[in-house]
């Protein structure tokens, strides 16, 4: 019985330390303007900045339903609840559009329960957001999941409302 413990929580911390690596990939500055002719007016130059506004993308849009990558579950539970099925459609039509996107969903728990549990949970409901993505069309390769449990808590207070943040699926787009 021991040695079974000592095998999972082995397992667990190695699952663990396999989706801390993160590679950093670098910041490119935006080409550079041309000079503009001396006689620049404000015209010419809120001209300029327009095409910058429409670049942005719609998973960096506060005003997209894109920007909301967060499901919140229900204590001890990995069903996604009905206030996030329109969220995580959109973020299958943009995934089914764009296919050499892919993302990492995190599963997270609240910090009650024990540390094995709450890794198994976490991955429950980072699998239950996967099918969802994957009934919805979504390539499984654009997919992938970890579980870090308790780990990288967003709120540590002991209280109800801040358990309720830390109960969560996270979706993280890698190559944005």
């Amino acid at each position: 019985m021991k040695a079974l413990r000592y095998g999972l929580m082995l397992l667990a911390v190695a699952v663990f330390l396999a989706g801390c690596a993160k590679t950093v990939q670098p910041v490119t500055a935006p080409p550079a303007a041309t000079a503009a002719p001396a006689a620049t007016t404000a015209s010419t130059t809120s001209a300029a900045a327009a095409p910058v506004q429409a670049q942005i993308s719609p998973l960096d849009d506060p005003n997209n339903i894109l920007y909301k990558k967060v499901v919140y579950f229900d204590f001890d539970k990995s069903n996604i609840k009905p206030e996030f099925l329109d969220m995580l459609t959109a973020h299958a039509k943009y995934l089914i559009a764009h296919p050499n996107q892919k993302i990492r969903i995190e599963g997270y728990t609240d910090e009650r329960g024990t540390w094995e549990y709450n890794i198994a949970l976490g991955d429950r409901r980072a699998q239950s957001v996967r099918r969802f993505l994957l009934f919805q069309g979504v390539n499984p390769d654009q997919i992938s999941t970890i579980s870090y449990g308790e780990a990288h808590a967003v709120c540590h207070e002991h209280t109800r409302p801040c358990w309720a943040k830390n109960r969560r699926a996270v979706l993280v787009y890698l190559n944005q």
